[in-house]
């Protein structure tokens, strides 16, 4: 919304010399955003005075144009002239080529003297043209830059002004004035007016308001028997709210269709940013932004007995103003005659019943539309405009009248028309909205201490009718204010009125020794390095499809996967909340390898969705209160569970070629290691073994445990037909944690082992055992037949082939002993060997390789 200064300055106590800065400065202090500062002295620049031609003398050229040599009184006759610089001619006449021929001698025009400055940086010399030095030029509407027309000059009497000679025409014009431009929010339609925004400044600087629209209110006749007849019919009210509420219509007659807008309204609608048309629609177009209420204009000849507002037929079409045939909607509201449609109620008139330079008879119409209908017909006929930017936020019921009231007058003072007896004002009585409200509640709301008597000023002040019982207030809301409905609105008005930097800004202090929980440190140490190992974090939807759940969030195929289904989902393919990460991760990394990124190491760290037997809770508390503990209680307990998930995919190589280095291309042992990262920064032993999942290749996938044998995870290769079926590269390796789970192990601190000064022995063993035994398992038979001696044990090699039976297999593993208090002795460490192999005998059927 734009406030030219000049316009407010007429309902609100603005200082002289006030700035549209200082103007947006003080309606922020009551919430209203600014935007920016349209000033037209910023493009323009004087001297730009009225002139009178002397004469005009045709001169045609070997161009073949004819120009006309005037010359131009711009200072009043016997008078001497007071402005100096380089071509302005002490006697006050002026030379001039113009290549308009739309004037003549006794004229008075704008004349752009040396040293003015026009839009477009446009600066205005003495210079020798056509033969002539011409001092200056007279100027048309575009070059002053207040409209398209260029095909002449500007004759002020066209504008009905009869100016003194030298007089400076960028006041006579408007041109000094300037505008301050506010964003008005949704909830606050009423400010999209002069009215509205006089009222916010007399709030926000402490001045009372005096609404210009109650004296045009008692102005206005009354309705009689002899005005126009108008019908509310709406058989298809959407939500139970009728499409019109109110229809004030007075006509005009006698109007005088070429008399011309003044300057003072063209300028203010040019800088309230509506372009000027003609007298009528200028002046339904002013009333609008002074009042907020919008106005439609008809030539009252052109209609055909009585208006009815009603619901379009099926297969009705209106060809509106702007010359297109739209087809309507049965949900469109309409305003009708007997001949059938004549206007999109709120949006748009018809072309038949459009004002033109014929018309003399005009029917003002101000009335009141539901909101919601409104915006559905402008969505879905594509034509915004501000009338409907009004009637979507809001319109004051109240005001119709006045508003149409005003609009006659000014059809009567401007026109030349003369308003006729009849007045219609069909009017759906308006029930004033009532709130009780505690009068300490905007205290408890806001936060601090305001005085029962202020809340109270507060609220009459904005119009509210507020009547105390006892400690309760009955407040009444005013009728251009629709967005006040609970009480929490009464307490943001005190709080937007006492000034929103009173408020006292409190940070809660938090208790000694408190800092992040276990889990939040052991995550942030996790991903940290995660990323200082090369791997990228990404975050990807929570949404996935039914399909993925069952393929990533269960080992077993055909295994029915607990999901949480989506009321509305954005898609069916995004139909289900993911119980595992890999979804996400696979449509991530797809997107990055379909643009050109080959090696790719990604990561996330998320929350997964298991349903509980019971999801939701019918035990909603109200707004405002604080719910008890049994509510809470009732709130979590219908909360799906919730548990973390790290989880990483990666394809490619592990490095980009380069002199000496050669890439190695991820594999499984990638995935593993990706695992045992996060496991050793969390502080947790990892226990892996050979598994078994959907989603992972048969034989290179690996499960992961906690030292109480909790699973916590799977790593390894994707499956080669998941790989086909997803479109992904090939020897893409994936590993998933339930990082929720292994927190709760990272819980006890992690102990460093004290380092022994005494040497180690090492002794390899070389066991030939069954082929499906996994070497985990032989590992762990190891450790526990060696005792406390053995420091470490691993396997360097899995031999399958010549000189080992059918489904056998050799595992060589590497074994160091130490002993903390003195040099362990070969014979000693071969003793325990023997040990660990008998074990492995029992346990496996393992017999040492010849």
């Amino acid at each position: 919304m734009r406030i030219p200064l000049s316009w407010l300055r007429e309902y609100a106590p603005l200082p002289e010399g006030a700035s549209a800065e200082y103007l947006m400065e003080t309606l922020v202090r009551v919430g209203l955003e600014e935007e920016d500062v349209h000033r037209p002295s910023d493009d323009i620049s004087g001297p730009v005075v009225v002139g009178q031609v002397l004469t005009m003398e045709p001169e045609e050229h070997s161009n073949g144009k004819t120009v006309n040599w005037c010359t131009v009184r711009v200072v009043p006759e016997g008078e001497e002239q007071t402005l100096t610089g380089e071509g302005i001619d002490p006697s006050g006449i002026q030379g001039i080529v113009c290549g308009a021929h739309n004037f003549a001698p006794g004229d008075k025009v704008v004349v752009t003297l040396p040293g003015a400055v026009l839009p477009g940086n446009f600066a205005i010399a003495a210079r020798k043209t056509y033969g002539h030095v011409s001092a200056g030029m007279i100027a048309s509407v575009r070059e002053l830059g207040i409209g398209d027309d260029h095909d002449g000059i500007l004759v002020l009497s066209t504008l009905g002004l009869d100016p003194e000679i030298g007089s400076d025409a960028l006041a006579l014009l408007g041109l000094d004035d300037e505008a301050a431009e506010i964003n008005v929010t949704p909830d606050r339609g009423y400010a999209f007016s002069i009215r509205g925004v006089a009222r916010e400044y007399c709030h926000a600087v402490n001045e009372d308001f005096v609404d210009p629209a109650t004296d045009l209110a008692q102005r206005a006749p009354a309705a009689n028997a002899s005005g126009h007849p108008v019908k509310i019919r709406d058989d298809a009210p959407i939500h139970d709210h009728q499409g019109a509420t109110r229809f004030v219509a007075r006509t005009v007659s006698g109007v005088d269709p070429e008399a011309p807008t003044p300057p003072w309204m063209s300028s203010r609608l040019r800088l309230a940013g509506i372009r000027s048309i003609s007298l009528p629609v200028d002046i339904s177009n002013y009333v609008m932004l002074e009042y907020g209420q919008p106005l439609h204009f008809y030539d009252a000849d052109r209609l055909t007995g009585a208006i009815e507002v009603r619901r379009a037929h099926a297969g009705e079409t209106l060809t509106t103003l702007d010359g297109k045939e739209r087809s309507l909607d049965p949900e469109d509201l309409l305003i009708t005659d007997e001949t059938g449609p004549i206007g999109l109620a709120g949006v748009m008139g018809g072309a038949s019943t459009e004002v033109t330079a014929s018309t003399r008879r005009i029917l003002v119409e101000a009335a009141r539309f539901e909101e919601v209908s409104i915006a559905r017909t402008r969505r879905r006929h594509r034509l915004p405009s501000e009338a409907s930017k009004r009637f979507e936020r809001g319109v004051d019921p109240l005001v119709a009248a006045a508003a149409a009231e005003r609009a006659v007058e000014l059809l009567e003072e401007l026109a030349g028309g003369r308003a006729e007896e009849g007045v219609t004002d069909v009017f759906d009585h308006y029930y004033p909205h009532e709130i009780h409200c505690a009068v300490d509640y905007p205290s408890k709301r806001i936060g601090m201490e305001i005085a029962e008597s202020d809340v109270i000023t507060i609220l009459e002040d904005i119009g509210a009718t507020v009547v105390r019982t006892g400690d309760v207030l009955q407040v009444t809301v005013p009728s251009w204010r629709p967005d006040l409905l609970e009480p929490e609105d009464l307490a943001e008005e005190v709080a937007r009125l006492s000034g929103y930097e009173k408020i006292p800004s409190t940070l809660p202090v938090p208790p000694s020794g408190r800092g992040l929980t276990v889990e939040q440190s052991v995550r942030r140490r996790c991903l940290n390095a995660l990323a200082a190992a090369g791997l990228t974090e990404v975050a990807s939807y929570p949404f996935v499809s039914e399909a993925d759940n069952r393929l990533f969030g269960t080992p077993e195929e055909n295994e029915p996967v607990p999901a949480i289904a989506l009321a509305n989902p954005i898609s069916e393919s995004f139909g289900s909340l993911q119980t595992s990460l890999l979804p996400g991760l696979v449509q991530v990394l797809k997107r990055n390898h379909s643009r050109g990124f080959r090696d790719l190491a990604l990561y996330e760290s998320a929350l997964v969705f298991h349903p509980r037997e019971h999801l939701g809770t019918q035990n909603i508390p109200a707004v405002g209160q604080k719910p008890d503990p049994g509510v809470l209680a009732d709130l979590h307990a219908g909360l799906p569970r919730q548990p973390r998930h790290i989880a990483a995919i990666l394809t490619g190589h592990d490095a980009q070629v380069s002199p000496g280095v050669t890439p190695r291309a991820y594999d499984w042992q990638d995935a593993l290691d990706v695992a045992r990262m996060v496991a050793d920064t969390a502080g947790v032993r990892l226990d892996v073994r050979q598994g078994r999942h959907q989603a992972f290749h048969p034989g290179r996938t690996a499960e992961l445990f906690v030292a109480d044998g909790r699973r916590v995870g799977w790593a390894g290769e994707l499956h080669p037909q998941v790989l086909k079926d997803l479109d992904l590269p090939t020897r893409t390796v994936a590993v998933e944690i339930d990082f929720t789970e292994l927190a709760r192990t990272a819980g006890a601190p992690v102990s460093a082992e004290a380092i022994s000064g005494y040497p180690a022995v090492t002794q390899d063993v070389a066991l030939v055992l069954d082929a499906d035994i996994p070497a985990a398992d032989v590992l762990k038979t190891l450790r526990e037949g060696s005792g406390e001696l053995l420091e470490d044990v691993r396997v360097f090699d899995d031999y399958r082939g010549s000189g080992i039976e059918e489904h056998k297999k050799s595992l060589a593993c590497a074994m160091r002993f130490r002993a903390p208090d003195r040099t362990l002795t070969n014979d000693e460490a071969s003793e325990i060997r023997e040990a660990a192999i008998e074990l492995a005998s029992q346990r496996h059927g393992a017999v040492l390789r010849g």
